[in-house]
């Protein structure tokens, strides 16, 4: 049996609370024993002194474009790119080419991921057929072929009553359901956030209306219909509030942003750069605000890259013809540390919930755990290594990225799957 030694590591469980220098032994797929001074007879020893190790980050919204857009992504691609920031689980959403809404195409997607996948791929099948938003898919047929999630991402179901039926459906078959709140007829086609930058910039606005106000509908028929609801890259303050109002009111909704929300306000865009173009839009300096406050007392749950790859022509294009969207697999944990750790809005404990544990829970899986019998996908972290966002240096197909030539300090030096390290840093 494969053995691994992780020496002088400091430990970071969520789910045990556990944030102590400790010693982990690997054998073959799992985690063996977490104590102090474990005899080194393993195989392989990596001294981790000065080091975090934490769960591999389980993220819950990734967009893998296979298949169809094998040129801006492939499962095989983005899985890579995954290892590298750290992802040893993601979900792969179902906006590809074709849809994933019958049966057929979850088999299909799950031969793909059974042949090329270099992390662990879950499923988010479609609410509706083509995520055109008039019939819905066979859900509970979804749910049996090992669809862990329904979403429409990209889009939001319009016709009310269509969606309680899915929110139902999605009940009697304990089948997740990530709403994208977007109501198109208040968002119109803009491209940026409206406001003072979008008016100077001679650009068309998306109003925070066209996100929160969805947000409360879908919340609304989640409550009516005593469904699991999970909301999507919330972005602005008044989402915040409406979430923590339904939490305290006891509905089963859970929540994620991505780092660019946390991270970057509208003024990103003052340059016209296409790759600040992101769908919900970055919002004011108030709403980026809001985000971490949410983040800080719980009312979001979960942090998720929404890894969005596009090509270079479809980016590097004029502002308003350019695609929505970012890559973020590889830089998700590093801007996190920079943006939350650092400056102490978060702690380690809690940003391994964020990133592992507590996405595990919404959707329903054994992950983001450091435990003895759990599953060995772990990562070590260097908290104050210093690198700089290269474009040559992304693993990705596509490099669209938001952080281009940004300074972070913190990366990944082993991504650890099963039992394997299967990433680790260039020295």
């Amino acid at each position: 049996m494969k053995g691994l030694l992780i020496k002088n590591a400091r430990v970071i469980d969520p789910a045990n609370k556990i944030d102590q220098i400790k010693d982990i032994l690997i054998q073959g797929s799992q985690i063996s024993r977490i104590e102090k001074d474990i005899a080194p007879k393993a195989i392989k020893v990596i001294d981790a002194t000065g080091k975090i190790a934490m769960p591999g980050i389980v993220d819950m919204h990734v967009h893998l474009r296979e298949p169809g857009r094998e040129d801006k992504e492939t499962v095989e691609s983005g899985t890579r790119a995954a290892l590298k920031g750290g992802v040893t689980t993601l979900l792969a959403m179902p906006n590809t080419i074709p849809a994933i809404d019958s049966i057929e195409r979850v088999k299909l997607l799950q031969g793909i991921i059974k042949k090329d996948a270099r992390a662990h791929v879950l499923i988010a099948a479609a609410i509706t057929r083509g995520r055109l938003g008039i019939n819905l898919t066979d859900i509970a047929a979804l749910k049996r072929q090992g669809a862990v999630a329904i979403s429409d991402d990209g889009y939001s179901v319009d016709d009310e009553d269509l969606f309680l039926q899915a929110l139902q459906k999605a009940s009697a078959s304990n089948i997740l359901v990530i709403s994208h709140c977007e109501d198109k007829r208040i968002s119109n086609k803009g491209v940026i956030n409206l406001g003072i930058i979008s008016t100077r910039l001679g650009l068309k606005g998306i109003p925070r209306e066209a996100e929160y106000t969805r947000v409360q509908r879908d919340i609304g028929l989640a409550k009516k219909s005593a469904t699991r609801l999970h909301i999507a890259h919330v972005s602005c303050k008044e989402s915040v509030e409406i979430i923590a109002k339904a939490k305290k009111g006891g509905v089963m909704v859970s929540a994620e942003t991505s780092p660019h929300y946390f991270t970057l306000s509208e003024e990103a865009v003052m340059g016209y750069d296409t790759n600040m173009k992101i769908n919900p839009p970055l919002r004011s300096r108030e709403d980026l605000e809001a985000i971490k406050q949410g983040l800080k007392d719980k009312t979001i749950d979960a942090i998720a890259s929404d890894h969005a790859p596009h090509t270079e022509n479809e980016k590097d294009i004029e502002f308003e013809r350019a695609e929505f969207g970012v890559i973020g697999l590889e830089t998700e944990l590093a801007v996190s540390i920079n943006e939350l750790i650092h400056p102490r809005i978060l702690s380690w404990m809690e940003l391994a919930e964020k990133l592992s544990l507590n996405p595990a829970k919404i959707l329903g899986i054994k992950k983001g755990r450091i435990a003895c019998g759990d599953d060995a996908d772990l990562i070590l972290v260097d908290p104050g290594y210093e690198w700089s966002v290269e474009k040559d240096k992304f693993i990705s197909k596509s490099k669209n990225s938001c952080f281009l030539e940004n300074r972070l300090k913190g990366r990944v030096e082993h991504t650890i799957y099963g039992g394997d390290i299967v990433y680790q840093c260039p020295a």
